[in-house]
């Protein structure tokens, strides 16, 4: 007897293959049949009938460190279908870390000194199975956040003392199942680092057969550049490199996707690469003057002096200030913004280009937070598939799912195979869309019609109650 029983659904397993009608059947949190037709008995028998069944999303490029622990519902999440998201991004992460102050810019966006409560890794892990939250979690340990710990001016490189320290801490969360390092070089409190200091790490990545992902030192003109930096840190390391929300920021910078992917697929021929994406023309992060330019409209999304000024332009506000744009930048920080900085063109070209995965970015903290926080992963299969045609439906739920679950090494996710765990999302592929706007952020999906974690449902939309069985996810070889 199982204790769900699926259907008729239309599955889409999440390698990237065609998709076929058949039943699942699930138990203990394990897919344990898949069959043209299964007579058995179940608990829960869901009627499937035109909808579509896939791996649960997996959300490779998010800050939700401590989210999954104070919110643990993870509405924002659990309701776009996805199942399982990857923290600690850009170098950005609670753990393990040690604040003596304000955290600096940008580890500020997961909260303020008191949330940073995790100085082993270990703690942290611990935190989040306590919290059971909607969806299952992996870590990475943020680059600038080790710095952090051990370093009295983050505006220099690390001396040989406290690159020792920093590989110690990143040693011992690797022990205790961090999936890997990211860094976040382009901000101001590891753009200091040298090359030689993030290979130093990356190296202890390597011993543990983890994975280095990054933010790159730039994003704009020097991008090839900063690209070449990545490779040679992942081929000293000897590990898989996944480049962080892969884009072609600044209007001097449009249209040259081709280029930046031609020199990614040149890189591959000789080590392991890949990136993530989202499928928005506009970025999101911490107010950056080096982003302050009158090329690009800037959405002021929070301000710490000037709380008043949030939900608004930039060239607003300067103009109503009679400042410059630069001047009111200064006076608004420390504050969070939206820089539309990018073609719709490339992002498609980035969004269906083969060994891109999907990451959303988004920040649950920010009080008015990019549309991707809620909308990604229905924007890719509702806009860029259904209505742009841009890639197949199997392809984009593959770059979801099964290459995600790979390049993190996810054992037995991210696939529909017999003995894998059953995060399944059920969807109507005919109305799946994001509902999520940058002036009304907050809005679930349409088209997500059940999410299961662990076997367990986790969503449906109207329901009141549902289960949270998300799950810790240790760094397996």
């Amino acid at each position: 007897m199982f204790d769900t029983l699926i259907r008729k659904a239309r599955i889409i397993d999440g390698s990237g293959a065609p998709a076929y009608l058949a039943d699942i059947g699930i138990k203990d949190g394990v897919i344990v049949a898949i069959a043209d037709a299964l007579d058995d008995q179940a608990t829960d028998v869901i009627d499937a009938k035109g909808l579509w069944l896939a791996p649960g999303f997996i959300d490779v490029h998010t800050h939700d460190d401590l989210n999954v622990i104070h919110n643990p519902h993870m509405l924002e999440k659990i309701s776009q279908g996805v199942t399982t998201v990857i923290v600690g991004n850009c170098g950005i992460s609670a753990s393990p870390a040690v604040l003596a102050g304000d955290p600096p810019d940008p580890l500020n966006l997961l909260g303020d000194q008191a949330a940073f409560c995790y100085p082993r890794f270990s703690q942290y892990a611990e935190a989040v199975a306590q919290a059971s939250p909607s969806v299952n979690v992996g870590a990475l340990v943020g680059h600038t956040a080790i710095r952090n710990n051990h370093m009295d001016d983050l505006q220099r490189s690390a001396t040989t003392t406290e690159l020792e320290a920093m590989c110690s801490d990143l040693r011992g969360a690797l022990k205790d199942g961090a999936l890997g390092m990211s860094s976040g070089l382009a901000y101001g409190s590891a753009k200091q680092s040298s090359t030689d200091e993030v290979i130093a790490l990356v190296k202890e990545l390597g011993a543990a057969e983890a994975v280095y992902t990054t933010h790159l030192r730039t994003e704009f003109d020097g991008i090839v550049e900063a690209m070449n930096e990545a490779f040679l840190t992942a081929r000293s390391g000897k590990v898989p490199l996944v480049i962080s929300h892969l884009k072609c920021a600044g209007k001097g910078n449009w249209g040259r996707s081709g280029e930046l992917l031609q020199h990614l697929e040149q890189a591959a021929l000789s080590q392991h690469v890949a990136c993530d994406c989202y499928p928005y023309a506009a970025s999101s992060s911490t107010l950056d003057l080096a982003q302050v330019t009158d090329e690009t409209a800037i959405f002021i999304t929070w301000s710490e002096p000037h709380g008043e000024q949030a939900e608004r332009y930039l060239a607003d506000i300067a103009n109503d200030w009679k400042v410059s744009l630069m001047d009111a930048a200064r006076r608004l920080m420390p504050a969070g913004a939206v820089y539309y900085c990018m073609s719709e063109d490339d992002v498609e070209n980035i969004v269906s280009y083969p060994k891109s995965m999907i990451g959303s970015d988004g920040l649950p903290n920010d009080p008015h937070p990019h549309p991707r926080l809620w909308g990604a992963f229905p924007r890719v299969l509702g806009h860029y598939c259904r209505e742009k045609g841009a890639l197949s439906l199997p392809m984009a739920v593959h770059k979801m799912t099964g290459l995600s679950a790979g390049e993190f090494r996810l054992h037995n996710r991210g696939l529909i195979r017999e003995g894998y765990c059953a995060d399944l999302v059920l969807f109507d592929a005919e109305r799946v869309i994001d509902s999520a706007t940058f002036i009304k952020p907050r809005q679930a999906a349409e088209g997500i019609e059940k999410v299961w974690v662990n076997g367990v449902l986790s969503y449906q939309p109207g329901a009141t109650q549902t289960g949270r069985a998300g799950q810790f996810l240790y760094r397996q070889s």
